[in-house]
């Protein structure tokens, strides 16, 4: 960013605080988005050449499905996701650790560049984790009304193999980017606090 831009940016920031506090949560929320699209098929590809594809990951029943098939909050059946199966716990495990990665450097990055935040960074990242839990159970609760029939679209119904299964992937992970986008924002606002410097006093 140039000295001018830098300026534009400065003078915007003092006379509406909130709003660019919140454009900046939204450009490295964006960026990480766009991190978790790089490496959740890199991560899926590894993944892929074990046998974690044939192991089952399906925890949590919530009652049913419409169907009369139990419905769990984390549903991985074994098998790929191309032959009807739900990924296995490879597919969680690759979901869960471009999540991880991905929320270690948003955590870094919206406390120290949106929020500026000096408060106890320990505390804030307790927090931070509780929250990130809480996101994930209530996401992939959420993710069972929405995930089969888009796979079951691009994969089966318009016939797009693998490349039905990445479009399918990026929707999902779109879908959950933009549920966590909502809900993280005030709860960042709690945790990410600038407390007064005591130095000198």
């Amino acid at each position: 960013m140039d000295k001018s831009m830098r300026n534009v940016w400065h003078s915007y920031k003092e006379r509406h605080p909130a709003i660019a506090q919140f454009l900046l949560f939204l450009i490295l929320s964006v960026g990480m988005t766009a991190l978790q699209l790089i490496l959740m098929p890199l991560i899926k590809l590894i993944f892929a050449q074990t046998s974690l594809l044939t192991i089952s990951f399906q925890i949590f029943q919530l009652g049913h499905n419409f169907d009369g098939s139990a419905y769990y909050v984390f549903d991985y059946a074994a098998g790929s996701l191309a032959s009807g199966g739900g990924g296995g716990i490879g597919y969680f495990l690759a979901v869960q650790i471009t999540l991880g990665i991905a929320q270690i450097i948003n955590f870094f990055a919206q406390r120290n560049i949106t929020f500026k935040s000096n408060s106890n960074i320990w505390k804030a990242a307790f927090w931070y984790v509780l929250a990130y839990v809480v996101i994930t159970i209530g996401a992939a609760a959420a993710q069972g009304f929405y995930k089969a029939p888009i796979y079951d679209l691009f994969i089966n119904t318009w016939n797009m193999g693998s490349l039905g299964e990445t479009t399918a992937d990026i929707i999902t992970m779109g879908i959950n980017s933009t549920i966590s986008f909502f809900v993280f924002y005030p709860i960042f606002k709690i945790i990410f606090k600038q407390e007064p410097d005591l130095q000198g006093s």
